[in-house]
């Protein structure tokens, strides 16, 4: 397990001052250094505006005190637990061919021969992906046979422990690792944390006057963490694809002018992974937490990961971070916690929860507006950045760890420590929302590590100590019957076929149902 550095999560310190930055950084493009790796010709380059670059609601200052925001609380330490996938989305014309079993309860771990695993997804080909530690497995659709990769690969090779795996496009999945955030640097004191110098000699950073001297340290940094593109290649083998480092960003240049904004993706022989795309020098997203993928509509095939500080989307080889529900202390610091909790609501929006706060998002068509908060008509959001006071204060952790909304419209909450919710939106912009316990006299459902929700209007929640419970369409509780384990560790639901399809992982292995 990873010793977790619980001071910051994911804050951005500091007297919010300028309307157009995010978390360190500025609108401006960053001048590119090594930009060897071009964007794919056949994305189509259409920027259409910037706008803020950081998420949630409010923006976040470019530096940072490096105080201890919670010194003393631990914000979920259960790392295989709140990988949520609530992976259907939207509409889609084309009928999938459905290659599994129509039973409506079977065990895909003695069947198939997965076993106990920490993490599981499926692509748009419906190959089902599993991940071992440094282990990433598939049982092809085509032949229903598992596939191990044939040795550690990518950042698994490097020692960086997975944490959670989601598939994109028929044949790719993409692999999630998880990173310490960064702290005081004991040779720059007051350096932002996350903030690593990538031109020689020197750099300001934004808003700062001091030039810090390059770094091959700090610049080792970036090799931690993030997230890798695995594949099934011609042969029908588990390879590595690509660690992704190709940031995809709209923007305007100083005459007005669109362009996608790109930058580095290597300095000095390092890969920079996954850093801020409005400027590639704040290595903020690190430690991937959840992740969720799109198997049906206009965004089909698009995956997000919620890191240790916000959300970041891929669609390919590229992706744009970030954004994320955060809040603001009497003094200005802005706080973004873990994104434990993220779903896909029927409609394809975006559902973010962190141990705080949470948000929605309509995702713009294009990957490269993901973080524009401000051009109206891109990227509404029912619900900016919210907290429930019946929960709690918005200083008290609520450690959510599943985000889903019903066909029905309602959504729900679930929490590792305070139950299920659900919560009725009172205005988009408003801090707080209403929120109502459900399922108080049921003990299980005090603790939950995933929530999902299927076509027939169920909500799926696996406990972590109780099994997997469902409210029926009518609000009903119900304990589900069938399902090996009592703690269930990810809930993933691929509603693409006509018969839905719900994988259940628990610490027993994966269970399949059918027919929600």
């Amino acid at each position: 397990m990873v010793n977790r550095r619980l001071l910051g999560l994911g804050v951005c310190a500091g007297a919010v001052m300028l309307s157009a930055w995010g978390c360190g950084g500025t609108d401006s493009p960053t001048t590119p250094i090594d930009d060897t790796d071009k964007v794919d010709p056949r994305v189509e380059v259409d920027a259409g505006t910037g706008g803020d670059p950081d998420a949630g609601t409010e923006v976040d200052a470019g530096t940072d005190a490096g105080t201890d925001l919670d010194a003393g609380t631990d914000a979920g330490t259960d790392l295989d637990a709140g990988t949520d996938a609530g992976t259907d989305a939207g509409t889609d014309a084309g009928t999938v061919v459905d290659p599994w079993p129509a039973d409506p309860v079977t065990n895909y771990s003695d069947r198939y021969g997965i076993g106990r695993v920490k993490s599981v997804s499926v692509d748009l080909g419906k190959n089902l992906w599993v991940l071992d530690g440094a282990r990433i497995g598939v049982v092809r659709a085509d032949t229903q046979k598992l596939v191990w990769v044939a040795g550690p690969v990518g950042q698994a090779a490097e020692g960086q422990p997975s944490s959670v795996i989601c598939g994109g496009e028929a044949g790719r999945a993409y692999v999630g690792y998880y990173a310490d955030d960064l702290g005081v640097d004991p040779e720059w004191p007051d350096i932002h944390t996350n903030f690593i110098v990538t031109a020689k000699p020197c750099e300001v950073p934004v808003n700062e006057t001091t030039c810090f001297p390059f770094s091959p340290r700090r610049l080792q940094f970036y090799k931690q963490g993030d997230v890798d593109a695995v594949k099934l290649d011609a042969s029908g083998q588990v390879v590595f694809e690509s660690h992704l480092n190709q940031s995809r960003r709209a923007n305007k240049d100083a005459d007005g002018n669109p362009f996608i904004q790109t930058g580095p993706t290597v300095v000095d022989g390092v890969s920079l992974g996954i850093r801020n795309s409005n400027d590639h020098h704040f290595d903020e997203d690190r430690a991937m937490y959840s992740c969720a993928s799109v198997l049906r509509g206009p965004n089909k095939g698009d995956v997000f990961f919620g890191s240790n500080h916000g959300v970041t989307r891929i669609r390919g080889l590229t992706y744009n971070a970030h954004r994320h529900p955060v809040w603001f202390d009497a003094g200005g610091t802005q706080y973004a916690g873990y994104t434990y909790g993220l779903g896909i609501s029927p409609d394809g929006d975006v559902l973010m929860a962190n141990e705080w706060n949470f948000g929605t998002v309509t995702p713009d068509t294009k990957m490269e507006n993901w973080d524009d908060t401000t051009t109206p008509g891109i990227n509404q959001q029912k619900v900016k950045s919210s907290y429930l006071p019946e929960v709690n204060s918005q200083e008290a952790f609520d450690s959510w760890r599943g985000f889903q909304q019903t066909t029905d419209q309602k959504y729900y909450l679930g929490s590792k420590d305070l139950g299920l919710w659900e919560m009725t939106i009172l205005s988009a912009n408003n801090p707080f929302q209403k929120g109502t316990r459900v399922g108080a006299d049921v003990p299980a459902l005090s603790n939950i590590n995933a929530l999902a929700s299927t076509h027939d209007g169920s909500l799926f929640i696996g406990t972590n100590a109780g099994g997997l419970y469902r409210l029926t369409p009518g609000k009903t509780l119900e304990k589900v019957a069938g399902v090996r384990g009592n703690k269930v560790l990810q809930l993933v639901y691929d509603g693409s076929t006509s018969s839905g399809m719900l994988l259940v992982l628990t610490s027993e292995g994966l269970t399949v149902l059918r027919g929600y």
